[in-house]
């Protein structure tokens, strides 16, 4: 045909060019000269096709993580539970490995670890709740002479409103609060079915940091036959290298938390601040929140200082939050902290932003260990140390919780 388009036959003694390359002629009539073409793709500067094809890889990637946060985000009922039992196993596997070592059974040193983990976390609880009843009385009393002192700043301070006006803005306040009244029944029944979900993610977690504790070996090594057998040694070293971090992380975080508590905590106890123990306990949990919840926990401090003692308490205190804040950010952090997870602290700050903005709470307890777990793995499997491991490492036990299929019986030929 007169427009058909053929590859050029290659003259003898000529090396055939790439596909991609070659030149492709067009016949335009029978003596009109051949009009030598190129290829779209040859005739693209090499950025502008480099750039082409990562971006459409790049895109797949980005779906598919999407894809991965949304179903996070709907069965988070069930993630955010299992993620703070790997945080939980994380410290407690060194303990029970410790028992066992010393000569207890492996089921006692388990139960153990377990017991303990709930006798900490519920006694701190306990003694928190016990102290906020024990002084409730005087809780009330101090908040309405607070509320009094307000008052008469509101009159004399500088706002210098009149007893009508601040008598008709509280006014205003309730009769909203009545009709608005629906949105605090439906906010109750939310409450009431928020507590059940903790509830029911106290159980989930518990359970399964007593799995963890019990074949955590053999669930890793399930996880890792699921993929393809040439990525299994990436995996599995990636895998243990990130646990090892993340064990790391954990440890620290407990020894940061608590300098910060008794910090915080023994100079609220000198300024004779009640609600000690309450403090102490919040700042403790609140410190596994990098930089938000040292914050947050430090600002109660200091409110409960100024409704109770006064401005130069709450001075006083805020100098103390400061000055345990100081000793976290410059000398714990970099050194304890630093050394163990190898995570920059402005990577710190942008991850628990970024979690926060994603997650809240959650997002950002779980924002640095996720980026040091994350940046240890990465740099195991671009370090090649895994090409040396061998396959057969990741056979599964015998009789393992998590072989789903059993194993085939070979039967002895006759």
């Amino acid at each position: 045909m007169a427009d058909s388009e053929t590859s050029v036959p290659p003259s003898a003694g000529e090396n055939r060019a790439p596909a991609r390359t070659r030149f492709l002629r067009r016949r335009r009539g029978p003596e009109e000269p051949v009009e030598l073409l190129e290829p779209v793709d040859a005739s693209l500067p090499r950025g502008v096709r480099l750039a082409g094809a990562w971006s459409w890889r790049l895109l797949v990637i980005g779906a598919a993580i999407a894809v991965l946060i949304f179903l996070i985000v709907q069965l988070r009922l069930i993630v955010i539970p299992v993620l703070i039992a790997v945080l939980l196993a994380a410290l407690l596997v060194p303990f029970r490995d410790l028992l066992h070592r010393h000569g207890w059974p492996r089921w006692l040193a388990i139960v153990t670890a377990l017991v303990a983990l709930i006798v900490v976390v519920g006694g701190l609880l306990y003694l928190a709740i016990w102290q906020v009843s024990r002084q409730s009385g005087e809780l009330q009393t101090q908040s309405v002479a607070a509320y009094d002192q307000f008052r008469s700043w509101l009159t004399t301070g500088p706002l210098g409103l009149t007893e009508s006006q601040i008598n008709g803005a509280f006014q205003s306040l309730w009769t909203s609060i009545q009709e608005d009244g629906q949105v605090f029944i439906s906010g109750a029944l939310s409450l009431g079915s928020t507590l059940g979900h903790v509830a029911a993610g106290a159980l989930l977690t518990l359970f399964s940091v007593l799995f963890i504790l019990i074949d955590g070996k053999s669930i890793w090594g399930w996880i890792v036959r699921i993929f393809p057998r040439n990525a299994r040694a990436a995996v599995d070293g990636a895998g243990r290298a990130g646990w090892v971090t993340l064990r790391n992380f954990v440890k620290v975080q407990v020894l940061v938390a608590s300098i910060d508590a008794l910090g915080i905590g023994l100079g609220a106890f000198f300024l004779g601040l009640p609600l000690v123990l309450p403090i102490a306990v919040l700042v403790f949990l609140g410190s596994f929140i990098p930089i938000v919840g040292a914050v947050v926990t430090g600002a109660l401090a200091v409110f409960i200082a100024l409704v109770f003692k006064g401005w130069v308490f709450a001075l006083i205190m805020l100098g103390v939050v400061l000055l345990v804040q100081q000793l976290e950010g410059h000398v714990l952090q970099p050194l304890i902290m630093g050394t163990a997870v190898k995570v920059h602290p402005l990577a710190v700050v942008l991850a628990v932003a970024g979690g926060s903005l994603l997650a809240g709470i959650p997002g950002a307890l779980f924002a640095v260990p996720f980026v040091a777990v994350l940046n240890v793995m990465v740099h195991y499997i671009s370090s090649g140390a895994w090409r040396s491991r061998q396959e057969s490492a990741f056979s599964m036990p015998q009789g393992a919780i998590w072989e789903t299929v059993p194993r085939a019986v070979r039967r002895p030929r006759v």
